[in-house]
């Protein structure tokens, strides 16, 4: 095995036993990215000698006796979340040329465990897509296949951890951002209940509903990477204030008498491939000694109209701060100001950010608003007591994370309806503002991964690693290599 297979805690261990250093790891990290990042393009910045130099001040770290869980492991960062000294750049023209002056409060949090930051991972365009098509530098393939799409907006960070460029990588869920792609990559994407992860410094698209994540190799590593991201931020007024768990504590191969519930409507809208690969993960959970019922979630039909309004509304507003004047892309050629604003703003964005800024800039005017955002709130909270109900009876709520596995790039780029279609199993859970948990469950006849999803009751994390670290010591989807 060559060392970049390793899963994170595998290369922890190998470096508290002296087995290897993180100078030997990051260069075999690197190494990998210079072989395959031709084809698979996850990275808009590679960080080749911060890395190194990370590396070392690690192996120095380690060597004094103050390793923890991610000293000396290199890994990536998704291109929304700020960086000091290196371009953030979420993808677009728009701020093609932006350097953080500043850290994300998850980038600080890790930054004190000593990793090694090998770069900036690509992306949709100010995390808008589901694809990784939607990005201003390249389009990412999905290193399974890399003639096909690996997911949105947080391909990028996806497709590198998948193809062994990096042992561990951030990403951020507004709409199923981490867990799509996850499913579509064949790795783990964890989406946090909202507001357990700072978003300070993370770029935002739709406030109300954005929450960074983790995608990782395996459970283990998704359960430790939580210890480091999360907990109360005075810098994020959405920050709880609550009592932050062991995580890595859940990791227990045991789902005895957990109740798990099936809603049928997320089985109505995926393949049969799909809906075969999620049922037999379900058979599995009873054979382990899980409670499976099915049950419905009635309310779900009105998820993803709800999400695109209220998500597309909060980017109208989120997104108006770019005008050319204080960073990033200008036009260069204007009249007067209302023309460098229309200017900057019609060349510096791409199609779907215009798409979506013109949805909800009309869902918020005048004589529209309680048409539309006012209506689509309100559905939010019907779909929230939905949710409620469910786990009245179930702990745990297993769905598929997609309709259908990974596409070609390029199929479905020009019908947006087809693409937004694509996000209808992990809306709702940011709608609820939820946990979700993505992990493989099989695969297609294109030898394609397919994800189930786990979805939780807020601050169910601990219940949805312990069911994933079973169902994942227990099956043949685990760690699934793509073949580069």
């Amino acid at each position: 095995m060559e060392l970049y297979n390793l899963t994170a805690h595998e290369a922890a261990a190998f470096l508290k036993e002296k087995k290897v250093s993180s100078v030997e790891l990051t260069k075999a990290a690197l190494g990998r990215i210079d072989a395959v990042e031709d084809k698979v393009g996850g990275y808009i910045t590679v960080l080749r000698d911060e890395a190194l130099k990370d590396a070392e001040k690690a192996d120095a770290a380690i060597a004094a006796g103050e390793g923890s869980d991610f000293t000396g492991i290199p890994m990536a960062i998704k291109d929304n979340i700020c960086t000091e000294g290196v371009l953030t750049t979420c993808a677009s023209k728009m701020l093609y040329n932006f350097v953080s002056p500043y850290d994300a409060t998850v980038v600080k949090k890790l930054k004190a465990e000593k990793p090694v930051f090998l770069g900036k991972a690509n992306m949709d365009e100010f995390a808008m897509g589901s694809t990784t098509e939607h990005s201003y530098f390249k389009k990412t393939g999905n290193p399974h296949d890399v003639t096909r799409v690996p997911g949105g907006s947080s391909g990028g960070s996806a497709a590198v951890v998948s193809a062994d460029e990096a042992f561990i990588a951030l990403g951020s869920d507004t709409g199923g951002s981490i867990r799509q792609p996850a499913s579509f990559c064949g790795v783990v994407g964890m989406k946090p209940t909202y507001g357990l992860v700072s978003r300070f410094g993370l770029v935002a698209f739709a406030s109300s509903l954005d929450q960074i994540g983790t995608l990782s190799k395996d459970v283990e590593d998704c359960a430790a990477m939580l210890n480091v991201i999360t907990g109360h931020d005075e810098m994020d007024s959405t920050s709880l204030d609550v009592e932050y768990p062991d995580y890595k504590s859940a990791l227990k191969n045991d789902v005895k008498g957990l109740k798990i519930g099936l809603p049928k409507e997320y089985f109505e809208a995926a393949s049969d491939e799909v809906k075969t690969a999620v049922l037999a993960a379900a058979k599995k959970f009873e054979e382990m000694g899980a409670f499976v019922e099915e049950c419905s979630l009635s309310k779900m039909k009105y998820a993803l109209p709800a999400y695109y309004i209220i998500s597309s509304a909060e980017a109208s507003s989120n997104l108006a701060r770019y005008d050319g004047i204080k960073y990033g892309y200008r036009t260069e050629k204007f009249d007067d100001l209302i023309d460098l604003y229309t200017k900057t703003r019609s060349e510096g964005f791409g199609e779907e950010v215009k798409r979506r800024i013109m949805l909800g800039t009309y869902a918020l005017s005048s004589g529209y608003y309680d048409a539309y955002y006012k209506k689509a709130q309100q559905v939010r909270t019907l779909i929230k007591n939905d949710f409620d109900s469910a786990f009245e009876t179930f702990d745990v709520l297993l769905t598929p994370t997609a309709p259908t596995a990974a596409w070609k790039i390029g199929e479905k780029i020009t019908d947006p309806m087809q693409m937004y279609a694509a996000d209808v199993c992990t809306v709702s859970v940011n709608i609820a503002g939820l946990p979700g948990l993505a992990l493989p469950c099989g695969k297609d006849a294109n030898n394609m991964p397919i994800g189930m999803q786990l979805i939780g009751k807020p601050f169910g994390e601990t219940t949805l690693l312990r069911a994933a670290y079973t169902f994942e010591q227990n099956s043949a989807f685990k760690n699934m290599k793509p073949v580069l």
